[in-house]
């Protein structure tokens, strides 16, 4: 697996991907506000990423919530 090494995001994205998938989500959308992010958001922006390569069906609110987690915690470092 090649990574984009400044943002360490594979080149191929699944949903068991949430870490990666937050990173890249975070790259292309730096000055949104998490609190206004739906999970329905996070499904349609993923699926937007060049990345991404899984079924858009595979998708459940736990994945999208890990998503949104990921990012919360990227953002917000202890």
């Amino acid at each position: 697996m090649v990574l984009r090494t400044r943002y360490n995001i594979p080149d191929m994205l699944t949903w068991d991907d949430s870490y990666a998938i937050a990173l890249a989500l975070r790259h292309q959308h730096p000055q949104i506000d998490l609190e206004s992010v739906s999970l329905e958001m996070i499904y349609h922006w993923t699926l937007e990423l060049p990345e991404f390569d899984d079924d858009p069906a595979l998708a459940n609110d736990d994945i999208l919530t890990a998503i949104i987690q990921e990012w919360l915690e990227e953002a917000n470092p202890l």
